[in-house]
């Protein structure tokens, strides 16, 4: 690991290995990513050839985590994203890893856009079709090749369901927990929070895809099948 965390007056605890529970910020920890599951073969590593807006929109996002968790990655691309998310995810705790993503959001994606965008598009079907498209056509370069599909919302089919085909970030990391806590969680209650819609963002361990749901509020930790995954047996975390 290349990477430096020189972040002062930050209390954290170092994982022996990926076996923390997914600490959900209010509720007691709930108890995952413990034990292994039977030995599975890691899938074959996609291989990326990111554009200019790739690369742009990419180091613009590794930077502002890396400011925010006081972390300087000595990689390049992608690779320096994953790194700062592999260390704070060794170095901090649950709920301050989710904490720290949520202001490094806040931090790459001005306020007064959110603000602009709740504005032009209250919660609508509309809305939610519209935010589903922008997902696969501007953050191809986070997530990976997606497509919108139909789902059903309060009863009503529409196309606000984003099949993200194998998540970029669950493939960089091969971690269960940094998908949920680094990922999941935070993006879950940052879409909430900045625009107003709820979303649920439902992982598959074992093909590495994943579905956006736009309208649908996320389960109850509890109750969130992702929550008691056991991490892979090849992970390095």
């Amino acid at each position: 690991m290349e990477a430096t965390l020189f972040r002062h007056g930050v209390s954290f605890s170092v994982a022996a290995g990926c076996k923390r529970s997914h600490e959900v910020k209010g509720l007691q920890r709930v108890q995952a990513v413990m034990a292994k599951p039977k030995e599975e073969a890691a899938l074959p590593a996609t291989v990326y050839e990111d554009d200019w807006f790739s690369r742009t929109a990419i180091r613009h996002l590794s930077q502002s985590v890396q400011t925010t968790s006081g972390i300087r990655s000595g990689k390049e691309g992608y690779e320096s994203l994953v790194e700062a998310a592999s260390v704070i995810w060794r170095n901090f705790k649950t709920t301050e890893q989710q904490e720290l993503v949520l202001e490094a959001l806040h931090k790459a994606f001005p306020d007064y856009i959110f603000s602009l965008i709740r504005t032009l598009l209250p919660p609508s079907k509309a809305t939610r079709e519209f935010f589903a498209l922008c997902t696969t056509l501007f953050f191809y370069w986070l997530i990976g090749p997606s497509e919108v599909k139909a789902s059903e919302v309060d009863g009503r089919t529409e196309r606000s369901l984003v099949h993200i085909k194998k998540c970029r970030f669950l493939e960089g990391s091969n971690c269960v927990g940094m998908c949920i806590n680094l990922c999941k969680i935070p993006s879950q209650k940052f879409i909430k929070d900045s625009f107003g819609i709820p979303v649920t963002m439902v992982p598959n361990f074992q093909d590495m895809s994943c579905e956006m749901k736009y309208g649908v509020e996320p389960p109850a930790a509890e109750d969130d099948p992702a929550m008691k995954q056991p991490c892979y047996s090849f992970c390095n975390f």
